[in-house]
């Protein structure tokens, strides 16, 4: 959705979030009380959120991870290009 203000462009983006009942009866409530648009108040929410540090910079930390790797390659008769037929393999051979 584009908004024209005063010339210049403002890029906006519509999306759909769930959330329990009562948080949205919550926050309609608060938005009213401090007379202000939904929108904005879950827009001040998140920029919030986002601008704390700590968590965030957890979340988006790195984890090692460690290849496990064998010599010899696929077993005969199996294809990995087949999902299906691969999960049956490997249930035969548990």
């Amino acid at each position: 959705m584009t908004i024209h203000e005063y010339g210049n462009m403002v890029f906006h983006m519509k999306t759909t979030v769930d959330i329990p009942d009562e948080l949205f009866i919550a926050a309609k409530k608060r938005a009213a009380e401090l007379r202000q648009p939904l929108r904005t108040l879950i827009e001040r929410g998140l920029r919030a959120e986002l601008a704390r540090p700590g968590k965030a910079a957890a979340a988006t930390r790195r984890t090692k991870l460690t290849w496990v790797t064998v010599d010899g390659g696929l077993p005969a008769g199996v294809d990995v290009g087949d999902r299906a037929a691969m999960h049956d393999w490997l249930t035969r051979h548990r």
